[in-house]
Protein backbone atom coordinates (compact mmCIF):
# COMPACT_ATOMS: atom_id res chain seq x y z
CA UNK A 1 0.00 0.00 0.00
CA UNK A 2 1.29 3.43 -0.87
CA UNK A 3 2.13 5.35 2.28
CA UNK A 4 0.45 8.73 2.77
CA UNK A 5 2.96 11.55 2.66
CA UNK A 6 2.84 14.32 5.29
CA UNK A 7 1.46 17.63 4.09
CA UNK A 8 4.74 19.44 4.80
CA UNK A 9 6.64 17.25 2.32
CA UNK A 10 7.73 19.59 -0.54
CA UNK A 11 7.15 16.81 -3.07
CA UNK A 12 3.52 16.63 -1.97
CA UNK A 13 3.09 20.37 -2.38
CA UNK A 14 4.75 20.24 -5.80
CA UNK A 15 2.38 17.43 -6.85
CA UNK A 16 -0.69 19.34 -5.65
CA UNK A 17 0.45 22.58 -7.35
CA UNK A 18 1.30 20.87 -10.64
CA UNK A 19 -1.99 18.99 -10.79
CA UNK A 20 -3.83 22.19 -9.88
CA UNK A 21 -2.09 24.20 -12.62
CA UNK A 22 -2.60 21.50 -15.25
CA UNK A 23 -6.27 21.34 -14.30
CA UNK A 24 -6.50 25.11 -14.58
CA UNK A 25 -5.07 25.20 -18.10
CA UNK A 26 -7.09 22.24 -19.34
CA UNK A 27 -10.34 23.72 -18.04
CA UNK A 28 -9.37 27.08 -19.52
CA UNK A 29 -9.39 25.37 -22.91
CA UNK A 30 -12.50 23.33 -22.21
CA UNK A 31 -14.55 26.26 -21.02
CA UNK A 32 -13.69 28.45 -23.95
CA UNK A 33 -16.13 26.18 -25.81
CA UNK A 34 -18.47 24.79 -23.13
CA UNK A 35 -20.62 27.94 -22.71
CA UNK A 36 -21.46 27.88 -26.43
CA UNK A 37 -21.39 24.10 -26.93
CA UNK A 38 -25.20 23.63 -26.85
CA UNK A 39 -25.66 26.68 -29.09
CA UNK A 40 -23.00 25.37 -31.50
CA UNK A 41 -24.85 22.04 -31.68
CA UNK A 42 -28.32 23.48 -32.15
CA UNK A 43 -27.60 26.48 -34.39
CA UNK A 44 -24.46 25.55 -36.37
CA UNK A 45 -24.62 21.73 -36.51
CA UNK A 46 -28.47 21.71 -36.54
CA UNK A 47 -28.99 19.20 -33.71
CA UNK A 48 -32.37 18.87 -31.92
CA UNK A 49 -32.62 18.40 -28.13
CA UNK A 50 -32.65 14.61 -28.45
CA UNK A 51 -29.34 14.82 -30.33
CA UNK A 52 -27.98 17.21 -27.69
CA UNK A 53 -29.00 14.71 -25.02
CA UNK A 54 -27.35 11.89 -26.96
CA UNK A 55 -24.05 13.73 -27.45
CA UNK A 56 -23.87 14.98 -23.86
CA UNK A 57 -25.00 11.65 -22.43
CA UNK A 58 -22.53 9.78 -24.62
CA UNK A 59 -19.82 12.15 -23.44
CA UNK A 60 -20.65 11.61 -19.77
CA UNK A 61 -20.79 7.83 -20.22
CA UNK A 62 -17.43 7.79 -22.00
CA UNK A 63 -15.90 9.92 -19.24
CA UNK A 64 -16.83 7.30 -16.71
CA UNK A 65 -15.98 4.26 -18.81
CA UNK A 66 -12.58 5.71 -19.66
CA UNK A 67 -11.90 6.36 -15.99
CA UNK A 68 -12.91 2.81 -15.08
CA UNK A 69 -10.57 1.37 -17.70
CA UNK A 70 -7.71 3.70 -16.84
CA UNK A 71 -8.20 3.12 -13.11
CA UNK A 72 -8.03 -0.63 -13.60
CA UNK A 73 -5.03 -0.46 -15.94
CA UNK A 74 -3.30 2.10 -13.72
CA UNK A 75 -3.48 -0.26 -10.74
CA UNK A 76 -2.64 -3.31 -12.83
CA UNK A 77 0.37 -1.71 -14.56
CA UNK A 78 1.30 0.31 -11.45
CA UNK A 79 1.55 3.41 -13.65
CA UNK A 80 -0.30 6.72 -13.30
CA UNK A 81 1.50 9.49 -15.18
CA UNK A 82 1.09 8.19 -18.76
CA UNK A 83 -2.70 8.19 -18.45
CA UNK A 84 -2.71 11.77 -17.20
CA UNK A 85 -0.75 13.49 -19.97
CA UNK A 86 -2.35 11.32 -22.67
CA UNK A 87 -5.79 12.37 -21.44
CA UNK A 88 -4.96 16.06 -21.75
CA UNK A 89 -3.62 15.47 -25.26
CA UNK A 90 -6.87 13.77 -26.36
CA UNK A 91 -8.89 16.81 -25.30
CA UNK A 92 -6.66 19.14 -27.27
CA UNK A 93 -6.96 17.12 -30.48
CA UNK A 94 -10.75 16.80 -30.11
CA UNK A 95 -11.29 20.56 -30.05
CA UNK A 96 -9.61 20.89 -33.42
CA UNK A 97 -11.96 18.17 -34.66
CA UNK A 98 -15.01 20.09 -33.44
CA UNK A 99 -13.82 23.11 -35.38
CA UNK A 100 -13.70 21.04 -38.57
CA UNK A 101 -17.16 19.43 -38.16
CA UNK A 102 -20.01 20.61 -40.38
CA UNK A 103 -22.88 18.40 -39.07
CA UNK A 104 -23.55 17.00 -35.60
CA UNK A 105 -22.89 13.34 -36.59
CA UNK A 106 -19.40 14.40 -37.71
CA UNK A 107 -18.75 15.69 -34.19
CA UNK A 108 -19.48 12.27 -32.62
CA UNK A 109 -15.97 10.72 -33.02
CA UNK A 110 -14.37 13.89 -31.66
CA UNK A 111 -16.81 13.83 -28.74
CA UNK A 112 -15.67 10.27 -28.12
CA UNK A 113 -12.01 11.35 -28.19
CA UNK A 114 -12.67 14.41 -26.04
CA UNK A 115 -14.41 12.52 -23.28
CA UNK A 116 -12.09 9.52 -23.52
CA UNK A 117 -9.44 12.03 -22.49
CA UNK A 118 -10.82 11.66 -18.99
CA UNK A 119 -8.59 8.59 -18.69
CA UNK A 120 -6.49 11.04 -16.71
CA UNK A 121 -9.06 11.30 -13.90
CA UNK A 122 -8.81 8.15 -11.80
CA UNK A 123 -4.98 7.82 -11.96
CA UNK A 124 -4.54 11.51 -11.14
CA UNK A 125 -7.01 11.35 -8.25
CA UNK A 126 -5.32 8.22 -6.94
CA UNK A 127 -1.93 9.96 -7.01
CA UNK A 128 -3.40 12.93 -5.17
CA UNK A 129 -5.14 10.73 -2.60
CA UNK A 130 -1.97 8.72 -1.97
CA UNK A 131 -0.01 11.95 -1.43
CA UNK A 132 -2.56 13.12 1.17
CA UNK A 133 -3.77 12.03 4.58
CA UNK A 134 -7.17 12.02 6.29
CA UNK A 135 -6.78 15.52 7.71
CA UNK A 136 -5.97 17.26 4.40
CA UNK A 137 -7.38 15.05 1.64
CA UNK A 138 -10.68 16.91 1.37
CA UNK A 139 -8.82 20.21 1.19
CA UNK A 140 -6.49 18.92 -1.54
CA UNK A 141 -9.39 17.72 -3.65
CA UNK A 142 -11.09 21.04 -2.99
CA UNK A 143 -8.00 22.88 -4.29
CA UNK A 144 -8.06 20.73 -7.42
CA UNK A 145 -11.73 21.45 -8.01
CA UNK A 146 -11.24 25.15 -7.32
CA UNK A 147 -8.48 25.36 -9.93
CA UNK A 148 -10.69 23.45 -12.38
CA UNK A 149 -13.37 26.04 -11.87
CA UNK A 150 -11.01 29.04 -11.92
CA UNK A 151 -9.71 27.79 -15.26
CA UNK A 152 -13.30 27.51 -16.37
CA UNK A 153 -13.98 31.11 -15.32
CA UNK A 154 -10.97 32.29 -17.33
CA UNK A 155 -12.11 30.23 -20.32
CA UNK A 156 -15.61 31.67 -20.19
CA UNK A 157 -14.22 35.21 -20.13
CA UNK A 158 -12.14 34.40 -23.21
CA UNK A 159 -15.28 32.99 -24.85
CA UNK A 160 -17.30 36.13 -24.08
CA UNK A 161 -14.52 38.37 -25.36
CA UNK A 162 -13.71 36.50 -28.57
CA UNK A 163 -16.78 34.57 -29.77
CA UNK A 164 -18.08 37.48 -31.83
CA UNK A 165 -14.58 38.24 -33.10
CA UNK A 166 -13.40 34.75 -34.08
CA UNK A 167 -16.66 32.84 -34.50
CA UNK A 168 -17.32 29.31 -33.27
CA UNK A 169 -14.78 27.37 -35.33
CA UNK A 170 -11.67 29.50 -34.77
CA UNK A 171 -12.53 29.75 -31.09
CA UNK A 172 -12.73 25.95 -30.83
CA UNK A 173 -9.31 25.65 -32.48
CA UNK A 174 -7.84 28.21 -30.06
CA UNK A 175 -9.18 26.15 -27.15
CA UNK A 176 -6.79 23.31 -28.04
CA UNK A 177 -3.71 25.27 -26.95
CA UNK A 178 -4.13 25.40 -23.13
CA UNK A 179 -4.41 21.61 -22.85
CA UNK A 180 -1.05 21.29 -24.58
CA UNK A 181 0.37 23.36 -21.72
CA UNK A 182 -1.12 20.81 -19.30
CA UNK A 183 0.63 17.99 -21.18
CA UNK A 184 3.99 19.77 -20.80
CA UNK A 185 3.43 20.41 -17.08
CA UNK A 186 2.71 16.75 -16.35
CA UNK A 187 5.60 15.46 -18.45
CA UNK A 188 8.17 17.80 -16.92
CA UNK A 189 7.11 18.30 -13.28
CA UNK A 190 5.35 15.16 -12.05
CA UNK A 191 7.56 12.42 -10.62
CA UNK A 192 5.78 9.10 -10.30
CA UNK A 193 6.11 7.34 -6.95
CA UNK A 194 6.30 3.53 -6.64
CA UNK A 195 2.87 1.93 -6.12
CA UNK A 196 3.94 -1.34 -4.55
CA UNK A 197 1.12 -3.39 -3.04
CA UNK A 198 -1.58 -1.87 -5.26
CA UNK A 199 -4.25 -4.35 -6.36
CA UNK A 200 -7.15 -4.35 -8.84
CA UNK A 201 -10.71 -5.59 -8.68
CA UNK A 202 -11.26 -9.32 -9.22
CA UNK A 203 -13.23 -9.28 -12.46
CA UNK A 204 -16.33 -7.09 -12.48
CA UNK A 205 -18.08 -8.61 -9.45
CA UNK A 206 -17.10 -5.81 -7.06
CA UNK A 207 -16.63 -8.53 -4.43
CA UNK A 208 -13.65 -6.63 -3.07
CA UNK A 209 -15.91 -3.91 -1.63
CA UNK A 210 -18.33 -4.08 1.28
CA UNK A 211 -22.09 -3.54 1.39
CA UNK A 212 -21.69 0.01 2.66
CA UNK A 213 -19.64 1.02 -0.38
CA UNK A 214 -22.02 -0.83 -2.71
CA UNK A 215 -24.94 1.14 -1.29
CA UNK A 216 -23.08 4.37 -2.05
CA UNK A 217 -22.43 3.11 -5.59
CA UNK A 218 -26.12 2.35 -6.10
CA UNK A 219 -27.53 5.61 -4.73
CA UNK A 220 -24.94 7.68 -6.61
CA UNK A 221 -25.93 5.97 -9.85
CA UNK A 222 -29.59 6.64 -9.08
CA UNK A 223 -28.86 10.29 -8.39
CA UNK A 224 -26.89 10.52 -11.65
CA UNK A 225 -29.97 9.27 -13.55
CA UNK A 226 -31.59 12.59 -12.71
CA UNK A 227 -28.64 14.96 -13.06
CA UNK A 228 -28.59 15.45 -16.80
CA UNK A 229 -26.22 17.70 -18.75
CA UNK A 230 -25.84 21.40 -17.95
CA UNK A 231 -26.80 22.03 -21.60
CA UNK A 232 -30.46 21.64 -20.65
CA UNK A 233 -30.21 24.48 -18.13
CA UNK A 234 -28.55 26.77 -20.69
CA UNK A 235 -31.06 25.99 -23.45
CA UNK A 236 -33.90 26.41 -20.93
CA UNK A 237 -32.58 29.87 -20.08
CA UNK A 238 -32.37 30.73 -23.79
CA UNK A 239 -35.96 29.56 -24.40
CA UNK A 240 -37.13 31.38 -21.27
CA UNK A 241 -35.77 34.61 -22.72
CA UNK A 242 -34.01 35.68 -19.53
CA UNK A 243 -32.61 39.23 -19.49
CA UNK A 244 -29.59 40.29 -17.44
CA UNK A 245 -28.98 43.91 -16.49
CA UNK A 246 -25.92 45.32 -14.72
CA UNK A 247 -23.92 48.56 -14.91
CA UNK A 248 -26.57 49.95 -17.20
CA UNK A 249 -26.07 47.16 -19.75
CA UNK A 250 -28.90 44.78 -20.63
CA UNK A 251 -28.12 41.41 -22.18
CA UNK A 252 -30.78 39.35 -23.95
CA UNK A 253 -31.00 36.21 -26.07
CA UNK A 254 -27.91 34.08 -26.62
CA UNK A 255 -25.67 36.80 -25.15
CA UNK A 256 -26.92 35.80 -21.69
CA UNK A 257 -25.83 32.16 -22.00
CA UNK A 258 -22.06 32.55 -21.46
CA UNK A 259 -22.78 34.93 -18.58
CA UNK A 260 -25.06 32.41 -16.84
CA UNK A 261 -22.45 29.72 -17.43
CA UNK A 262 -19.85 32.05 -15.92
CA UNK A 263 -22.10 32.64 -12.92
CA UNK A 264 -22.49 29.02 -11.87
CA UNK A 265 -18.86 28.22 -12.66
CA UNK A 266 -17.59 31.15 -10.58
CA UNK A 267 -19.76 30.09 -7.65
CA UNK A 268 -18.41 26.54 -7.95
CA UNK A 269 -14.84 27.85 -8.08
CA UNK A 270 -15.27 30.03 -4.99
CA UNK A 271 -17.02 27.36 -2.92
CA UNK A 272 -15.14 24.15 -3.80
CA UNK A 273 -12.37 24.63 -1.23
CA UNK A 274 -14.76 25.73 1.57
CA UNK A 275 -17.02 22.72 0.95
CA UNK A 276 -14.01 20.38 0.77
CA UNK A 277 -12.68 21.71 4.08
CA UNK A 278 -16.16 21.67 5.58
CA UNK A 279 -16.34 17.96 4.79
CA UNK A 280 -13.04 17.49 6.68
CA UNK A 281 -14.77 18.93 9.76
CA UNK A 282 -18.39 17.77 9.64
CA UNK A 283 -18.11 14.65 7.49
CA UNK A 284 -18.45 13.79 3.81
CA UNK A 285 -22.04 12.59 4.04
CA UNK A 286 -23.40 15.83 5.47
CA UNK A 287 -21.88 17.90 2.67
CA UNK A 288 -23.13 15.45 0.03
CA UNK A 289 -26.64 15.73 1.47
CA UNK A 290 -26.28 19.49 1.14
CA UNK A 291 -25.29 19.07 -2.52
CA UNK A 292 -28.41 16.97 -3.12
CA UNK A 293 -30.50 19.69 -1.50
CA UNK A 294 -29.01 22.32 -3.81
CA UNK A 295 -29.84 20.20 -6.89
CA UNK A 296 -33.39 19.67 -5.65
CA UNK A 297 -33.75 23.44 -5.34
CA UNK A 298 -32.41 23.83 -8.90
CA UNK A 299 -35.20 21.56 -10.15
CA UNK A 300 -37.83 23.40 -8.11
CA UNK A 301 -36.51 26.74 -9.30
CA UNK A 302 -36.85 25.73 -12.96
CA UNK A 303 -40.33 24.31 -12.38
CA UNK A 304 -41.51 27.45 -10.57
CA UNK A 305 -39.51 30.09 -12.49
CA UNK A 306 -41.67 32.99 -13.61
CA UNK A 307 -39.16 35.82 -13.16
CA UNK A 308 -35.66 36.41 -14.48
CA UNK A 309 -34.19 36.73 -10.97
CA UNK A 310 -35.43 33.26 -9.99
CA UNK A 311 -33.75 31.67 -13.00
CA UNK A 312 -30.54 33.51 -12.12
CA UNK A 313 -30.85 32.07 -8.59
CA UNK A 314 -31.12 28.62 -10.18
CA UNK A 315 -27.66 29.02 -11.72
CA UNK A 316 -26.21 30.13 -8.37
CA UNK A 317 -27.71 27.05 -6.71
CA UNK A 318 -26.31 24.90 -9.50
CA UNK A 319 -22.84 26.29 -8.80
CA UNK A 320 -23.24 25.49 -5.09
CA UNK A 321 -24.38 21.97 -5.99
CA UNK A 322 -21.31 21.35 -8.14
CA UNK A 323 -18.95 22.79 -5.52
CA UNK A 324 -20.37 20.57 -2.78
CA UNK A 325 -20.73 17.42 -4.87
CA UNK A 326 -17.64 16.94 -7.01
CA UNK A 327 -14.64 17.21 -4.64
CA UNK A 328 -16.45 15.64 -1.69
CA UNK A 329 -17.83 12.72 -3.70
CA UNK A 330 -14.35 11.75 -4.86
CA UNK A 331 -12.97 12.11 -1.36
CA UNK A 332 -15.74 9.90 0.01
CA UNK A 333 -15.02 7.22 -2.58
CA UNK A 334 -11.32 7.27 -1.69
CA UNK A 335 -12.13 6.73 1.96
CA UNK A 336 -14.86 4.13 1.55
CA UNK A 337 -12.76 2.01 -0.81
CA UNK A 338 -9.88 -0.25 0.25
CA UNK A 339 -6.74 1.81 -0.35
CA UNK A 340 -4.89 -1.03 -2.14
CA UNK A 341 -7.07 -0.56 -5.23
CA UNK A 342 -8.06 3.07 -4.87
CA UNK A 343 -7.65 3.96 -8.57
CA UNK A 344 -9.83 1.00 -9.56
CA UNK A 345 -12.48 2.09 -7.05
CA UNK A 346 -12.46 5.66 -8.36
CA UNK A 347 -12.61 4.47 -11.96
CA UNK A 348 -15.42 1.98 -11.36
CA UNK A 349 -17.40 4.57 -9.41
CA UNK A 350 -17.09 6.98 -12.32
CA UNK A 351 -18.22 4.19 -14.65
CA UNK A 352 -21.39 3.73 -12.59
CA UNK A 353 -22.05 7.48 -12.74
CA UNK A 354 -21.40 7.60 -16.48
CA UNK A 355 -23.57 4.61 -17.34
CA UNK A 356 -26.36 6.43 -15.52
CA UNK A 357 -25.58 9.75 -17.24
CA UNK A 358 -26.18 8.46 -20.78
CA UNK A 359 -29.83 7.41 -20.23
CA UNK A 360 -30.30 10.50 -18.03
CA UNK A 361 -29.54 12.94 -20.85
CA UNK A 362 -31.27 10.76 -23.47
CA UNK A 363 -34.43 10.63 -21.36
CA UNK A 364 -34.24 14.35 -20.61
CA UNK A 365 -33.93 15.15 -24.32
CA UNK A 366 -36.85 12.87 -25.20
CA UNK A 367 -39.08 14.33 -22.46
CA UNK A 368 -38.10 17.85 -23.50
CA UNK A 369 -39.10 17.23 -27.14
CA UNK A 370 -42.21 15.12 -26.48
CA UNK A 371 -43.66 16.29 -23.15
CA UNK A 372 -42.31 19.72 -22.31
CA UNK A 373 -39.32 21.64 -21.03
CA UNK A 374 -40.14 21.14 -17.36
CA UNK A 375 -40.73 17.37 -17.53
CA UNK A 376 -37.06 16.33 -17.03
CA UNK A 377 -36.86 18.44 -13.88
CA UNK A 378 -39.90 16.75 -12.28
CA UNK A 379 -38.30 13.33 -12.81
CA UNK A 380 -34.96 14.55 -11.47
CA UNK A 381 -36.53 15.98 -8.33
CA UNK A 382 -38.07 12.62 -7.45
CA UNK A 383 -34.80 10.73 -7.99
CA UNK A 384 -32.94 13.28 -5.86
CA UNK A 385 -35.28 12.74 -2.91
CA UNK A 386 -34.88 8.95 -3.09
CA UNK A 387 -31.08 9.22 -3.38
CA UNK A 388 -30.90 11.54 -0.37
CA UNK A 389 -32.88 9.10 1.77
CA UNK A 390 -30.59 6.22 0.80
CA UNK A 391 -27.50 8.32 1.58
CA UNK A 392 -28.65 8.54 5.20
CA UNK A 393 -27.91 4.80 5.56
CA UNK A 394 -24.28 5.03 4.35
CA UNK A 395 -21.72 4.86 7.16
CA UNK A 396 -18.59 7.00 7.05
CA UNK A 397 -15.20 5.57 7.97
CA UNK A 398 -13.61 7.07 11.03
Amino acid sequence: MTKAVPEADPDVQKTVRTFALSSFFNDLGSDIIYPIWPLFLTTVLKANMAAVGFLDGLGDALVSLSQAVSGYLSDRLKKRKVFIWTGYLCGSIARVGYALSSTWPQAVPFRVLDRAGKIRGAPRDAMLADASCRSNRGGHFGIMRAMDNLGAVAGILVCIALVNVLGYRLLFALAAIPSLVSVILILTLIKERPTAGVKVFKGLTLKDINKNFRLFFMLSGLFALGTFSYSFLLIYAQKFGVKLSFLGITLTGIKTIPVLYLLFTAVAALMSVPFGRLSDRIGRKNVLLLSYLFWGLVCLGVILARKDWLLVAVFILYGLHRAALEPVQKTFVCELSPSVFRASSLGTFQMVIGLSALPASLLAGFLWDKVGRQAPFFISLGLTVVSGILLLFVREKE
